[in-house]
């Protein structure tokens, strides 16, 4: 590309060729600085626009494929993907039309393109606002369908793909009176104590935020700190804690929290979200399975497969393919048994990941309960408001996903269990 003051669009479609043709996530291309360019609003909208067209690619791709002879240049589709996804949600046509025929106009290998771009894209003006409903629900890969079928079955995972498909809204955590909090930004109190707005925009810019009252976090990852229930004075490590949510809770509840985590950049996030809230952490980077120390209770969000984060994280099914799964599974057992190791007698873990298999949930507690002697599964810390009890499993955790509150937004797959030290 010729060097030229990048938009929103054109940044939204460099996201998609990396995410497609690189395989790389967009959260680690937005961390390494690939939207720094961009004004703070230009930025979120670039991120939306991505995350959109990766929720409707499926129909975006049925639309397009009648007026394509044979898939273009993958540049060039991303061109296209973007622009009918635009259009489809009313976005202006004479707009969206002419900067996408901008953007393949400055590329040095597809600019002569730009005559097929300007016609395919004027009949999706009219197309795509009229058909887009009418298209069938886009699903989830085979690799990971399959898995999430079998765990279940067709109809929950029916569900979920529509929740994935729909997004998320913002959820935050509020230091204290959430319900000032979500008539203050007009959204709403969910069960669980988390607020949610239906509509945020530019996150920075809402009240509350520079002062620090509060932080963003999907209301299923606020649980795990609820169910570990810390107090006032308890040393608490906090493994794998970037970006930070549940390091500002558990700081919130009056606990001395050691944070680690194995990257000095997400770490240094962790350290900038203490300031902005004025909370206080011991920061460490460091490996979660060389840590020493004894804690009176640990909680360990693992490094997982994230499959339970999808709504937000459309970008993740192509991204990857399932083939780092196993190695992550033999991480976490690794990890629970380090972090039993670090509890003072009568401590407790809770161990938790953003995964929708049970292989990164209900399985590793099964096999850590049979592993360690004298290791229960504390039913009660799962007691807490909000909760369901059709949402506690069998061997005593507490299993959420996507297609749960339907009415209310959703909410991102999670695993949690609160294990308790004889």
């Amino acid at each position: 590309m010729k060097k030229t003051a990048p938009s929103a669009r054109s940044a939204a479609v460099y996201l998609l060729d990396q995410v497609l043709g690189e395989g790389r996530l967009m959260s680690e291309l937005v961390a390494g600085g690939a939207l720094e360019a961009l004004a703070p609003a230009d930025r979120a909208r670039a991120q939306r626009l991505a995350a959109d067209t990766l929720r409707g690619l499926a129909r975006a791709d049925r639309l397009l494929s009648k007026h394509l002879r044979k898939p273009p240049p993958l540049p060039v589709f991303n061109v296209l993907r973007a622009g009918t996804v635009e259009l489809a949600q009313g976005g202006d046509a004479h707009g969206v039309v002419n900067e996408a025929v901008a953007i393949i106009g400055r590329h040095p290998r597809h600019n002569r393109l730009k005559g097929l771009i300007n016609a395919v894209l004027r009949k999706m003006a009219e197309e795509a606002p009229a058909k887009w409903n009418d298209l069938r629900q886009p699903g989830l890969p085979h690799w990971l369908r399959e898995p999430l079928v079998e765990a279940w079955g067709k109809g929950p995972v029916a569900a979920m793909e529509r929740a994935h498909f729909e997004g998320a809204p913002l959820d935050l955590t509020v230091k204290s009176d959430a319900e000032a909090w979500a008539a203050r930004l007009g959204g709403m109190v969910l069960p669980t104590g988390s607020v949610r707005l239906r509509e945020a925009g530019q996150v920075s810019a809402l009240p509350g935020y520079e002062s620090g009252d509060w932080w963003v976090q999907d209301a299923a990852a606020a649980l795990p700190v609820q169910v570990l229930d810390p107090r006032p004075g308890e040393r608490v490590l906090d493994l794998c804690a970037a970006p930070g949510g549940k390091t500002l809770q558990l700081a919130a509840r009056g606990a001395q929290v050691t944070a680690l985590d194995i990257s000095e950049r997400r770490m240094a996030r962790v350290a900038e979200n203490l300031a902005r809230t004025g909370l206080t952490a011991e920061c460490v980077v460091g490996d979660a399975l060389e840590h020493a120390g004894v804690y009176d209770a640990v909680l360990l969000d693992a490094p997982c497969s994230a499959t339970g984060t999808i709504r937000r994280h459309p970008d993740l099914p192509y991204a990857k393919d399932g083939s780092e799964f196993g190695a992550l599974i033999g991480i976490q057992a690794a990890m629970i048994d380090h972090a039993l190791g670090l509890l003072a007698p009568g401590g407790r873990l809770v161990f938790c990941t953003c995964s929708l298999l049970p292989d990164e949930g209900e399985c590793q507690v099964e096999e850590a309960l049979a592993r360690h002697a004298g290791l229960t599964a504390d039913r009660a810390a799962l007691d807490r408001p909000g909760i369901a009890p059709e949402w506690i499993t069998e061997e005593g955790g507490l299993r959420l996903r996507p297609d749960y509150w339907p009415d209310l937004g959703g909410m991102d797959g999670f695993y949690m269990a609160c294990l308790q030290k004889g």
